[in-house]
């Protein structure tokens, strides 16, 4: 199942890459998608297969840690690349006469990688912050606000990308 799932990502990415006529901001979009899936399974079935291969469950800490890192990152990361493609499909079904000047390639481009700056800057730093400030000083104000960040702020965010 993940072989299947990579060759037909790949495949995806492949068919968008080298037909002219698939250059489009929708597969654009889901070329982008294609890719982020691959990372987001191969942050945990490769793991999985050594463990069912060895008979084995264990998993250092810091294997772990870098484990739901990147987990974590690419789900948030798809959550933000289907954000864009409803805008898309918005844009699309909403002002069709202004969908090429409304979607040039200009604004998908920055659209991915503001979806790409958003799994990075808005949780991990803040919940970093977090961590190496408690580690550092026991300020509770700046570690509340922190918190509030990771923890409210990002679930409020949720209903606008839905």
């Amino acid at each position: 199942m993940y072989l299947v799932s990579v060759l037909g990502n790949t495949l995806i990415i492949s068919a968008m890459i080298s037909d002219s006529h698939l250059h489009t901001p929708m597969y654009f979009f889901l070329s982008n998608l294609s890719f982020v899936d691959i990372c987001f399974t191969s942050t945990t079935i490769p793991k999985m297969l050594v463990n069912i291969q060895t008979h084995s469950k264990v998993i250092t800490y810091e294997g772990c840690i870098t484990q739901m890192y990147f987990f974590i990152l690419f789900g948030v990361l798809e959550n933000f690349l289907l954000s864009v493609m409803a805008y898309d499909r918005y844009v699309a079904i909403c002002h069709p006469l202004h969908y090429t000047v409304i979607m040039n390639p200009q604004l998908c481009v920055l659209l991915v990688l503001v979806s790409w700056v958003m799994i990075v800057s808005l949780f991990y730093c803040t919940m970093l912050g977090v961590y190496f400030s408690s580690a550092a000083t026991h300020n509770s104000h700046s570690s509340a606000t922190a918190s509030v960040m990771y923890t409210v702020v990002t679930p409020m965010l949720n209903p606008f990308i839905y």
